[in-house]
């Protein structure tokens, strides 16, 4: 699947980060699970974490080695988003930027939509 099509987009310097996490984790074949559960402060929330495999079902990005998951539930949410890595002050971690979440809280990890 051509990149640009996407429903979905990962920035090369976020799967570049991926990348270099499952390296350091020993699993260079490992993915990042991105998932939408609902809680937080503001209705949803993004769930990080580094998974051996994608299931059958996942849309599965891949730019160089670096690979993300994204199950079909948490991709209706997350459509026409993009995953980025962000390098603050606060520290660095990974950022989603989302077009469907009409607001979100200060940790940046919770959003509602419309």
């Amino acid at each position: 699947m051509d990149l640009a099509t996407l429903p979905f987009r990962v920035t090369p310097r976020a799967a570049a980060q991926v990348a270099e996490i499952a390296a350091r984790e020993g699993k260079p074949a490992a993915g990042l699970r991105l998932a939408v559960d609902a809680g937080g402060c503001s209705g949803f929330q993004y769930r990080f974490g580094l998974e051996d495999a994608p299931a059958a079902e996942d849309l599965v990005i891949e730019h160089g080695p670096g690979r993300v998951f994204v199950d079909p539930v948490s991709l209706e949410l997350l459509a026409g988003a993009e995953l980025d890595w962000a390098e603050e002050l606060i520290g660095a971690h990974f950022a989603v930027r989302n077009p469907n979440a009409v607001s979100a809280c200060g940790c940046g990890t919770s959003f509602s939509v419309g």
